[in-house]
């Protein structure tokens, strides 16, 4: 499985998903409702590793999740890569909201 990496432009991204978030707040008003909080997650080290499978799997809680981004807008200095993990657990949440 060895190729070269994905490469994404992240002037790219930026603009999918600010069509992706323009679509949710078309049909929100204001906020989004997550019906669940607690979730299933495979730590970063076996997410990837798609020959194996995984040996822990861990319970994750969006409102943790949320709560880390809640406290990164309150002091943005405090910002590490981390942070676009517990953006993705909320953006996945949201998306599988949005499909309901």
């Amino acid at each position: 499985m060895d190729s070269e990496p994905l490469q994404i432009p992240l002037d790219r991204l930026r603009h999918v998903f600010e069509l992706a978030l323009r679509h949710i707040e078309a049909s929100a008003d204001g906020t989004v409702a997550l019906e669940r909080d607690y979730f299933w997650s495979v730590p970063g080290d076996e997410l990837y590793d798609v020959s194996n499978e995984p040996r822990t799997i861990t319970i994750g809680q969006l409102s943790e999740s949320w709560q880390h981004l809640e406290d990164l807008l309150a002091d943005p200095d405090r910002v590490v890569g981390h942070h676009l993990v517990w953006l993705a657990d909320v953006l996945r949440a949201i998306g599988q909201e949005a499909t309901r």
